[in-house]
């Protein structure tokens, strides 16, 4: 499968939806926006090849249903009225965007030195992030949403599946609710797990839909880490950092691993 044969795909998929299309070869991403409002999103061609090899056809369905929600969601008029608890916070790459395509600001905090907070309304299949056009409209401000956001994130359930690997404890949590790395805020979650973990904590969040937390008990557990992070990052939808991140007296310490068993550092 070629980029060019995948951008075909995804045109043929959505010819009949009002739409217009722009291949950036370059880039190696197609641009699908409204042909009205020229809103819309850019989709990177090799990720979504990558999940094709893995699922086939299913990869696609997948991308075709998010491309239509989110064409659809930039497109309808949205309010915050009454939606108090469909505020959300996401965690995004800093290589993310900090203003829309329509040079409007979003509303974000800066999290690690390689991730940042945004807030988002949901709407059911998917979101819309906040941005300061909208806060006007609502007339809130950015402190408002910010504790919507961390009174509704402690409200989501969370469950997990534990893996454990050459004496090591992984956990992932994965409810595929577009908030599974959002989790990473909720502190008395992770406080929670530094009580019980044997060696030393350590987390990650390579995409929006997985948070993986591990109970490192011996060098062999970061180098399978790093294996597993990279291996989310490189096939999520959204992806957000291929570094882990220590967990040490309630601070989150952005790490890099290098070469195999022994070597380590700080980013």
């Amino acid at each position: 499968m070629t980029s060019v044969k995948m951008k075909k795909l995804v045109q043929d998929r959505l010819k009949d939806e009002n739409l217009r299309f722009q291949f950036d070869q370059k880039n190696d991403t197609l641009r699908i926006e409204h042909s009205e409002t020229k809103k819309g999103l850019t989709v990177s061609l090799p990720g979504l090849i990558a999940k094709w090899e893995e699922k086939k056809d299913a990869a696609v369905d997948e991308m075709i249903y998010y491309i239509r929600e989110a064409v659809r969601v930039m497109n309808d008029e949205q309010q915050l009225d009454s939606k108090e608890k469909k505020v959300l916070p996401v965690i995004r790459s800093t290589s993310f965007p900090t203003k829309t395509n329509e040079d409007v600001p979003l509303v974000y905090d800066d999290h690690t030195a390689e991730t940042r907070v945004y807030y988002a309304l949901d709407l059911g299949n998917t979101y819309r992030l906040i941005d300061e056009k909208l806060l006007q409209k609502e007339k809130l401000d950015v402190t408002s949403i910010r504790e919507m956001a961390k009174f509704n994130l402690r409200s989501l359930p969370i469950t997990y599946k534990k893996d454990t690997v050459a004496g090591n404890d992984f956990y992932f949590v994965n409810a595929n609710d577009g908030y599974d790395a959002s989790r990473i805020l909720n502190e008395s979650f992770l406080q929670e797990f530094q009580d019980k973990v044997k060696g030393t904590l350590t987390i990650a969040v390579p995409h929006q839909d997985v948070l993986i937390l591990a109970d490192v008990q011996n060098e062999t557990g970061y180098d399978i880490l790093a294996q597993m992070n990279m291996s989310f990052f490189a096939s999520g939808r959204v992806p957000i950092t291929a570094l882990s991140f220590l967990y040490e007296n309630g601070r989150l310490e952005p790490i890099f691993i290098l070469g195999k068993n022994r070597s380590k550092g700080r980013s």
